[in-house]
């Protein structure tokens, strides 16, 4: 997994050298575009680009790099298998010559390899050190969206496009409960003793230590992501709108949303940063960077060809997922914009992000890809 410098590559230069559309389509603004391809753009216009120097990336960016570990499901060269996670760890890479990376052997996942130990592919959950599966959790019937391990909390919560909500006892990895939803569940956090879920139409909050409860129905559809700020819960909708509620948890007072426009798509993934700023990836390919206070929009970043699924804040960089291969880091510029620093590219889609502390206490990024992977990288410490 090689990692390269990003360049300041205008939007308009695309592989190949071809014209790109550069007006917005405007029977698309209105939702009733019925040509495929459309000879008009289908998304937002960048902004005018800068020609203001590039600064330099900084060192600690620069030595990100790929710690070659690989999760990767067994059904990788068989779909119709189960899910169940595997982790592989590669050799690191060799500019004059790559070894091939190790793959798990199908077979011996189904319990019927003829090769026993002669076999060439691997016969073990993982290779290397540092990782070992310690429970499959089986119960959900469809693809699980969201999970959550409340802070001090035994169980971990999962809810899932099943309808369902399902707690696991942390000690065995039994199924300690679960709960039928009206809809089916877009996504889950928790802030302490509270868990969030977002439903169709509907979210809801319960306190798992005092059995407090409150929710809201929403007009808007699915809730895609959530993020709580404070006194601030911010809700990233099917139909591209942010909700916005100030909330006080202790007595679960609730003020009339606000909503924040912008994004052509499903908000798949809401962070908070400093200095009083909300991200927001979408499906529309862009991250929009929001003012806290004002809730108004401050920046609109372009550089994603495809759906953005994911964000996060790491000190002072933003790191952002896409299906389009990429893994981008953006870092404020001199001028006052935001623009990428590096970027690692893949021959597979992001989906998910999360950075983590290692036993060493080494900062580590861990990316779920489309290709039933988990991809390991160290983060600048």
């Amino acid at each position: 997994m090689a990692v390269k410098a990003a360049t300041r590559v205008s939007i308009f230069d695309r592989v190949g050298g071809q014209p790109v559309k550069t007006q917005v389509c405007t029977y698309w603004l209105a939702g009733r575009c019925n040509r495929n391809p459309c000879r008009f753009m289908h998304r937002e216009p960048p902004p005018p680009q800068s020609r203001e120097t590039q600064l330099a990336p900084p060192k600690n960016v620069c030595g990100m790099q790929s710690r070659k570990m690989t999760w990767r499901s067994p059904n990788y060269n068989n779909p119709a298998q189960p899910e169940v996670l595997t982790a592989v760890r590669t050799e690191p890479e060799n500019c004059s010559s790559q070894k091939a990376k190790p793959k798990q052997c199908k077979y011996w996942v189904m319990g019927n390899c003829v090769h026993g130990d002669k076999c060439k592919d691997l016969h073990s959950w993982c290779s290397g050190s540092g990782f070992t599966l310690l429970k499959k959790l089986e119960g959900h019937t469809k693809a699980i969206t969201g999970i959550s391990l409340p802070s001090g909390s035994d169980k971990l919560y999962s809810c899932s496009k099943d309808k369902s909500i399902r707690a696991w006892d942390c000690h065995t990895g039994q199924c300690a409960g679960s709960i039928i939803t009206d809809g089916e569940a877009g996504c889950l956090i928790s802030e302490g003793s509270w868990l969030f879920v977002g439903l169709q139409t509907a979210l809801k909050a319960g306190n798992l230590q005092h059995h407090a409860e409150f929710g809201f129905g929403l007009l808007a559809g699915l809730v895609c992501s959530m993020v709580l700020d404070d006194d601030k819960l911010f809700a990233g909708m099917e139909d591209g709108s942010i909700l916005v509620w100030k909330l006080n948890l202790e007595t679960l007072a609730v003020e009339a949303a606000e909503m924040l426009k912008g994004h052509h798509g499903a908000v798949t993934s809401l962070v908070v940063g400093s200095n009083h700023r909300l991200y927001s990836g979408s499906r529309d390919c862009t991250i929009r960077v929001w003012d806290r206070q004002n809730l108004q929009c401050l920046h609109t970043l372009y550089r994603h060809t495809r759906d953005v699924t994911a964000i996060i804040c790491w000190d002072n960089y933003l790191l952002s997922a896409s299906l389009d291969n990429t893994l981008k880091i953006w870092a404020a510029t001199e001028s006052g914009t935001i623009d990428v620093i590096h970027e690692i590219k893949e021959d597979c889609g992001f989906i998910a992000l999360c950075g983590i502390h290692d036993a060493e206490a080494k900062p580590i990024l861990l990316c779920s890809c489309n290709d039933n992977t988990v991809r390991l990288y160290d983060l600048p410490s």
